[in-house]
């Protein structure tokens, strides 16, 4: 009984489907389906709302659910099926693990878990699991329609120049184009795979519409209309790469210091650059290219956001990112063009450097999550984050003035009255009582005091 007390206190899950009773049992294959093509979980028949309102069990009950899985999920499986809690209080558990031979299919359709929805695999997505299936990646796959015209015989140049000071490659940069994309072994038997497609093309979006970097700038820290700025950078990888790097780093705090008979200096970006760039080449290199989405990057007035199409590989977890763990991309070709330029180190190293820059710069850790079908890396433009400031007690209306802050970049006592209609000693105390913790700085005397977030 502890076990389904557990199971109540989390609710349905990633990994957990409640069912009232196996009369649901055509809903119930929909997860079992979706477990198999995601990372396994079970279903329980005998819960409904959230309390236990009891399964009948009987040995006929339970051949006809694993009967109907074996029947309609295709490839067969045998899932382990566990009766749980006595009396009127049973819970049938069906628990499968992750398929060994993906996708599977449920009366010829697969379905994936997403949260604790089961909906249908989009048919790029079933393509890129095919793919995988039988030991190959998108970007290895040939490109029927290109051939060596196709190919940016420029940037081929500049590829192997770069190649051969950062990495010793022994190709010379006159090398001619079908030579070099032999030996990168981007070409088979004359065809080219979509990787120098992508890397060296002169047009890849004709073939790769989804090949493209969106960067959006937002005024403060929601998505609204308008805009700050909105560009969607194309190309060549390389290209989108150093771009949109650029988009980023041209919005980011740098003041420049003087200093007293020396010409004045810049202090780093508020963010290590290297934190940027390497969430940037992660999202280029792993993104699932059979996912009609592109890269997204938002930049707000408190975090940046990298989203990339597409899953962590089975092997690993999020929490894996934080610790030493192997290199796995999911582009690997891709992965090895952009190594060779020094644009990315194939050692799983990235996330781990990452958050040890932010950490010394008194930046809170780089966040990884994975969301609608999206992997997304926030990284925090300063400390004051919900959860930081939970810990100091303020009050909704102090909450509201050091987010006007840092959309706005300060505030007044004139301002605080106005945003929270307080009176003009109310809004002395709260924002006092915010210098008080020393979240705020004061610049200014008298009427022309204001309160800026302090650095740190």
């Amino acid at each position: 009984m502890n076990e389904i007390n557990e199971l109540l206190k989390y609710g349905e899950s990633e990994k957990a489907e409640f069912k009232k009773s196996t009369a649901q049992l055509e809903k119930g294959l929909k997860a079992v389906c979706g477990f198999l093509n995601h990372r396994g979980g079970s279903v329980y028949f005998g819960i409904h709302e959230g309390k236990v309102v009891g399964q009948e069990v009987s040995d006929s009950t339970l051949r006809s659910i694993s009967q109907k899985i074996r029947q309609k999920i295709k490839p067969e499986v045998s899932p382990e099926i566990t009766v749980l809690g006595t009396g009127k209080e049973k819970v049938i558990e069906v628990k499968v693990k992750e398929g060994l031979n993906k996708p599977c299919y449920l009366d010829g359709i697969a379905y994936k878990r997403v949260g604790t929805e089961n909906p249908v695999i989009p048919p790029e997505e079933l393509e890129r699991i095919i793919l995988e299936k039988r030991g190959k990646q998108w970007d290895s796959e040939i490109c029927e329609e290109a051939n060596l015209e196709d190919v940016d015989k420029e940037k081929v140049r500049w590829f192997l120049s770069k190649a051969k000071h950062e990495r010793g490659y022994p190709l010379d940069e006159n090398t001619p184009v079908k030579d070099a994309m032999t030996h990168l072994g981007l070409l088979t038997g004359g065809r080219l795979a979509n990787a120098a497609l992508v890397l060296f093309g002169k047009e890849p979006q004709k073939l790769f519409l989804q090949s493209e970097v969106k960067c959006l700038h937002f005024h403060g820290t929601e998505v609204e209309k308008p805009f700050e700025s909105y560009q969607i950078y194309n190309g060549n990888l390389f290209r989108q790469i150093d771009n949109s790097r650029d988009f980023v780093l041209d919005r980011l705090k740098r003041p420049v210091i003087p200093e007293p008979g020396r010409v004045a200096t810049k202090r780093p970006y508020e963010i290590p650059e290297f934190v940027i760039r390497e969430a940037i080449v992660n999202a280029v290199v792993h993104r699932d290219y059979c996912s009609n989405a592109g890269v997204q990057i938002m930049f707000f007035a408190d975090r940046i956001e990298i989203w990339n199409p597409g899953e962590l590989p089975g092997q690993l977890k999020i929490g894996d990112l934080r610790k030493p763990h192997p290199s796995l991309p999911r582009n690997p070709a891709i992965a090895n063009i952009l190594n060779l330029a020094k644009y990315v180190e194939k050692a799983g190293s990235g996330t781990i450097e990452m958050i040890k820059q932010c950490k010394e710069r008194n930046l809170p850790e780089p966040e990884f999550e994975q969301k609608m079908g999206s992997f997304v890396v926030t990284i925090r433009r300063d400390i004051y984050t919900d959860d930081y400031l939970n810990r100091f007690n303020l009050n909704e209306r102090q909450k509201k003035a050091i987010k006007y802050v840092k959309e706005r970049g300060s505030i007044t006592t004139g301002e605080y009255m106005e945003i929270n209609n307080v009176s003009d000693k109310t809004s002395y105390i709260e924002l006092n009582g915010i210098f008080i913790k020393k979240i705020f700085n004061r610049v200014g005397v008298g009427r022309a005091t204001k309160y800026i977030l302090t650095l740190t």
